[in-house]
């Protein structure tokens, strides 16, 4: 259920395991969501040039950069469709008897299940898991792209469900958007140590790419948990 394997910091990997074909899951928004992200407008507003701030011109040609920004936009203008319906409890519910989610550790903080080597059978996430998961590697991959040195799993705190989580993503949309804002064409082709730190030919481009696959990965996840739990009258 987590996706293709990804390496976030120089640890260990993330648990993952096969995805399985889009026949086995029912889209998780209608053709009208699509279209209206597709503009650049989150699923809910209509009017205006969107959520993404892009409108198309006409005639002009995109760059590469453009089309990455677009990519992410669209993405994130879906998961919102899921992030305004969230409620607290959607976040610790436990969708398998094998499952990793977020742990309350005492002292007020939350603390991830873990393992350095994949367990088999591969965990079925919660979305909270899923939601400390992806403020974790989004938080990495910005450090990347500013130049900043790249924190630890450990060194990224997960705020909590319901409200304080959806805030916390919503703010490192933000800043990862103010991030890659400047980015060239020409910027893209500079070298790029994350997620592959030892191969040269892995490029800013390839980064922004990967962040934009994982976000596609884990909206997909947390939204199919948040319908399968809505469907069976949770």
């Amino acid at each position: 259920m987590l996706g293709a394997r990804d390496t976030v910091t120089g640890g260990g990997p993330v648990a993952t395991s096969a995805t399985p074909p889009p026949s086995a899951h029912p889209p998780s928004h209608g053709p009208g969501q699509v279209r209206e992200a597709r503009r650049g407008r989150r699923p809910t507003e209509t009017g205006g040039a969107g959520a993404g701030g892009h409108a198309r011109v006409p005639g002009m040609s995109t760059s590469r950069s453009e089309l990455l920004r677009g990519q992410w936009d669209m993405t994130w203008s879906l998961f919102e469709y899921h992030l305004e319906r969230l409620r607290p409890e959607d976040f610790l519910w436990e969708p398998a008897p094998h499952h990793w989610t977020m742990r309350p550790d005492g002292t007020g903080a939350w603390t991830a299940d873990w393992a350095d080597t994949e367990p088999d059978p591969v965990p079925v996430p919660t979305v909270a898991w899923l939601s400390w998961h992806l403020g974790w590697w989004l938080s990495v991959a910005t450090d990347h792209v500013a130049g900043r040195p790249p924190r630890g799993r450990e060194d990224i705190p997960w705020p909590g469900p319901g409200e304080p989580a959806v805030e916390w993503l919503r703010g490192l949309r933000q800043e990862w958007q103010r991030t890659v804002a400047g980015l060239t064409d020409a910027d893209l082709g500079s070298p790029a140590r994350f997620p592959v730190p030892d191969d040269p030919a892995h490029t800013v481009g390839h980064l922004l790419a990967w962040v934009n696959v994982e976000l596609m990965k884990n909206v997909a996840e947390i939204g199919q948990l948040r319908l399968t739990r809505a469907a069976a009258g949770g």
